[in-house]
């Protein structure tokens, strides 16, 4: 895919830039660069494993007063990966630093989703100007722990290995019930038109690839161990009901991090920007609010979704 469908949502924000080695989609909600008179701070979202940059369409309209600059990682959603092999953490936030630089975006601050999460505090190392806050929403910043941990990993990459593997993932992910099962099992309760827009995703074997080639290079070790280094203020949103990423593993990462706090948002599983961006924003505003300066609204000016 090199551009998403006319129906997709914040369709009217995309756009395809080439920056190699990816075909990017990337999706801009504001005007204006950098920290100039009049222009907006940006903020840059990243999404988890398996989604893509629509993961924050419900979310983006609760947070004015920034441009939001929300790209899909390469290898899924609607960015073309330019090669199999850049799909790691370091790789993945070293392309997206190219990218940074390529369109003169100066992101102030990171919000990550999930993997997205380690990605934005990987990108806090690499940036020339690094971000002044970090929030992460159910943050994927431990390892798998015991036998997952030995087995998940080659079983990614032996999947990701055969040329196959995606199109029959793909194949089984179109039987009736396969993607609710699988949002289920995140704990979270999306809406119809939330369940259908994964659906389209896992109906792309390219989509399914790229996820798969995330999983086999994801190398999460050498970032927690430096987690003591890390000194940018993060906020660390969990949710009770996560059943993808437990809540003690932001505690943990936080508790590790000089400048880390954590906050619960209570009934929700791992998808809560989706379900619930009205609890999630507050947060969000608050900490970059701390960090940045403020904002010319909050969460309860800003339009409703």
């Amino acid at each position: 895919m090199a551009a998403p469908p006319h129906d997709w949502p914040l369709r009217a924000q995309s756009q395809v830039i080439r920056c190699r080695p990816h075909d990017w989609h990337v999706q801009v909600i504001g005007a204006g660069r950098g920290d100039g008179p009049g222009n907006l701070a940006d903020v840059l979202l990243l999404h988890g494993a398996g989604a893509s940059a629509h993961s924050f369409h419900r979310l983006a309209p609760w947070l004015p007063g920034y441009r939001l600059i929300i790209p899909d990682l390469p290898g899924q959603g609607f960015t073309r990966a330019g090669g199999m092999l850049r799909l790691g953490l370091d790789a993945m936030a070293d392309d997206l630093t190219a990218l940074c630089a390529d369109q003169g975006w100066r992101p102030r601050a990171i919000i990550g989703h999930s993997a997205g999460a380690a990605i934005a505090l990987r990108l806090t190392e690499m940036l020339p100007d690094s971000p002044q806050a970090v929030i992460g929403i159910n943050a994927a910043l431990g390892p798998f722990d015991g036998f997952a941990g030995w087995l998940f990993p080659r079983l990614a990459r032996a999947m990701s290995a055969s040329p196959f593997m995606a199109a029959i993932l793909t194949r089984l992910s179109a039987r009736p019930g396969q993607v609710e099962s699988l949002l289920a099992a995140t704990g979270s309760n999306l809406d119809p038109q939330g369940v259908a827009l994964y659906r389209r995703l896992v109906s792309d074997p390219r989509h399914v690839e790229g996820t798969l080639g995330m999983m086999a290079q994801w190398q999460l070790e050498p970032l927690i161990a430096r987690f003591a280094q890390i000194a940018v203020p993060c906020l660390l949103l969990v949710s009770d009901r996560d059943r993808a990423v437990p809540p003690g593993v932001s505690r943990e990462a936080a508790a590790r991090m000089p400048r880390a706090a954590c906050a619960v948002i209570a009934g929700f599983g791992h998808l809560v920007h989706e379900e619930a961006p009205a609890q999630v924003a507050p947060h969000v505003l608050g900490h970059l609010r701390r960090c940045l300066g403020g904002a010319p609204m909050d969460a309860a000016t800003a339009a409703s979704p």
